[in-house]
């Protein structure tokens, strides 16, 4: 969560010759919930069961960054899928900026959204060290930390077409 996925899938796609598709956005728009509501109503199995869908059907489409959840990678037959279909990146921000980024959308992640400050800490550095063992199956590692300005934004989005050849937009 809040590794700039979503940030920097949206800022490629305005700049290289791919399309941007969140994970969450997709599920979200398919099933007319919110992430939260469908976490409340229907429970995580079963969002993690929509999003293992989703996530099969968007590794087929070529030119795609996808931005998947932070569980997505926790399933190893996503890891497997994600890896076997193409380049998967695991981004990684330092700790204060996650911290930073966790505390402004906690409203949104249905996960977080009651606790306070220190346990919001607590729980991402608990989260981190449970998903470490899933998100180091990614075949390469991004510095996300950089990514609260415009100016950021564009230097990162660089760095991230040059590490992996992606072409320019025309």
């Amino acid at each position: 969560m809040c590794s700039g996925k979503t940030t920097l899938g949206r800022a490629l796609e305005q700049v290289a010759d791919v399309t941007y598709i969140d994970l969450d956005d997709m599920i979200v728009e398919e099933q007319g919930m919110s992430v939260s509501e469908i976490f409340t109503a229907r429970g995580e199995d079963v969002f993690r069961s929509l999003e293992a869908d989703a996530l099969a059907r968007v590794a087929r489409l070529e030119n795609v960054v996808v931005g998947c959840g932070g569980g997505t990678a926790c399933n190893p037959a996503n890891m497997e899928l994600m890896n076997g279909c193409g380049t998967t990146v695991l981004l990684e921000a330092r700790r204060d900026r996650l911290l930073v980024r966790l505390l402004e959308g906690r409203a949104r992640r249905p996960l977080i959204a009651s606790l306070t400050d220190e346990e919001v800490e607590r729980a991402m550095e608990r989260g981190l060290a449970q998903r470490k063992v899933h998100y180091e199956r990614a075949a390469n590692r991004f510095d996300s930390s950089l990514l609260e300005t415009p100016d950021e934004v564009a230097g990162t989005v660089e760095l991230f077409i040059k590490k992996f050849n992606l072409q320019r937009k025309i």
